[in-house]
């Protein structure tokens, strides 16, 4: 008898929090790009457009935590150590996002260079959180 080894697939994101998903990572990106126009400029629109992208990435990041903190307690422990990866991923991302908004709350000439690295960082959270999230929450394969 020949044993086949066949991966065994949880469930995927669900549509709407697919989308909901879909909105950190361009809009931090487009937070970091005007925080470099602004950098390179000193032109004070690039901070109030990197301030309103920021309360674009935070609002839907917040909607996408707070559904993969739903989907972590109702399904606990049922697939794998992937789900809370995610969550503690997308909780970084809330809280650096935050306090970055905080950051680019001061005066335009008072958020170099904090503003730059946190706009940074957060875009990076938010890619790693659209990759675990993109990528399916796979469980265990069986024999």
């Amino acid at each position: 008898m020949v044993a086949i080894a066949a991966p065994r697939y949880g469930r995927s994101l669900h549509p709407i929090h697919a989308i909901l998903l879909a909105f950190p990572f361009p809009l931090f990106l487009g937070a970091l790009v005007s925080d470099l126009a602004y950098w390179n400029t000193f032109q004070i629109q690039w901070s109030n457009f990197s301030s309103w992208l920021i309360a674009g990435g935070l609002l839907g990041g917040g909607l996408a935590m707070l559904w993969a903190l739903v989907d972590l307690i109702r399904f606990r422990g049922t697939r794998g150590l992937q789900p809370l990866m995610y969550f503690v991923v997308l909780l970084a991302m809330f809280v650096l996002g935050f306090i970055n908004a905080l950051v680019h709350a001061k005066d335009a000439w008072a958020i170099m260079p904090e503003g730059l690295y946190l706009s940074a960082i957060t875009t990076l959270l938010a890619l790693v959180a659209a990759w675990i999230g993109y990528s399916g929450f796979r469980s265990r394969e069986y024999a």
